[in-house]
């Protein structure tokens, strides 16, 4: 292949640059910015790895799963080779730290910070991502609860995003509608990978659209401000964090919300394939009026990523009420996610 250089043929140790140049700067050049198509004689363009949109967003396990066993190991092209007999693990790892210098900009937040999406709680993580949810009653009357929310990131810390939901319930007969749209801006206020953190304040604004008469909307504008924290653990595990206040505009309770996620991430073929993450969840809410009691759910429940680019993933789990439980019904919940910064639907299978 021609990304092959002398230095790993002969299993040369050296430095990340050393070992870089001796690798990979064939294709991808000395500056990461890659060679032009006339000199490699690719049809596909080389990435360029000092552009800090693509080369920040994914974590090093990607990165290595696609060095040690080809572009095909995500659903990449053929023409990206694998280095997993040429190079060891150490080795990979020293070009894998060389390459992340070349996004000179701090503010962008490493994609070790992206952890997966629980049902309810939001990340603090900006993406570019479409998620359709559902929510199924699993007792009381007969409902069936669904979302659609696109996200689009902008810059290194800023994320907008827009939600519509359509619903159907029976009273009687079955009988359909748009809910209340919403549209949120998230930023990223602090991040550290050394630490293993991220922490986001958004500012979310959900709006009358839906017809209240028939159930599919609350018939005022309410506002909501959150903040969102993600922490890596041990063990490939991790929490995440939300806490916030929801405030109509007119009269009407406001109300303050905290949600938690934990769990932890498996990976198989030696952490290179699919994904499996079980997680629970611990939900609270309570209105702000004198003597309001608190309302608890857990929501055990598990997400897999379907493609082999991991960009279409799934998670399924039980909202389970523990408190207050008087007309709050048990939910069957699952949402399907599409990363489209990654590849388009057909992509990467």
């Amino acid at each position: 292949m021609l990304c092959l250089g002398a230095a790993v043929l002969f299993g040369q140790a050296g430095s990340g640059e050393e070992l870089y140049r001796s690798s990979c700067a064939a294709c991808h050049a000395a500056d990461g910015r890659g060679t032009g198509r006339s000199t490699v004689g690719f049809e596909l363009p080389l990435p360029d790895l000092t552009d800090c949109n693509f080369a920040v967003r994914e974590p090093d396990s990607d990165w290595g799963a696609i060095i040690h066993n080809g572009g095909p190991a995500r659903g990449f092209s053929e023409i990206m080779p694998a280095f997993g007999e040429a190079l060891t693990t150490e080795q990979i790892q020293k070009i894998l730290d060389h390459v992340r210098g070349f996004c000179s900009d701090p503010a962008w937040p490493r994609g070790e910070l992206n952890l997966p999406r629980p049902l309810v709680t939001e990340k603090a993580f900006p993406e570019d991502e479409t998620v359709l949810t559902t929510t199924i009653n699993a007792e009381g009357p007969a409902a069936v609860l669904n979302k659609i929310t696109y996200e689009r990131r902008f810059g290194a810390r800023n994320q907008v995003e827009f939600s519509v939901p359509f619903s159907f319930a029976k009273r009687g007969s079955w009988a359909g509608g748009v809910g209340d749209i919403a549209l949120a801006y998230k930023r990223v206020l602090l991040h550290s990978l050394r630490s293993g953190s991220i922490f986001s304040a958004t500012a979310e604004s959900v709006l009358p659209t839906g017809d209240a008469a028939r159930g599919f909307g609350k018939g005022v504008t309410v506002l909501e401000f959150f903040a969102t924290y993600g922490q890596i653990l041990p063990s490939d595990s991790f929490l995440q964090v939300q806490a916030g206040v929801e405030a109509p505009t007119r009269e009407a309770s406001k109300a303050a919300f905290w949600r938690a996620a934990m769990g932890r991430s498996f990976s198989q073929a030696g952490g290179f394939g699919r994904a499996w993450s079980p997680m629970v969840e611990l939900l609270g809410e309570r209105d702000f009026e004198s003597g309001a009691k608190v309302n608890w759910d857990v929501v055990p429940q598990f997400q897999v990523t379907l493609s082999t680019r991991q960009h279409i993933m799934a998670n399924f789990g039980v909202r389970v009420p523990v408190t207050n439980t008087l007309g709050r019904p048990v939910q069957f919940m699952l949402y399907v996610l599409w990363d489209w910064f990654d590849g388009g639907l057909r992509d990467g299978w």
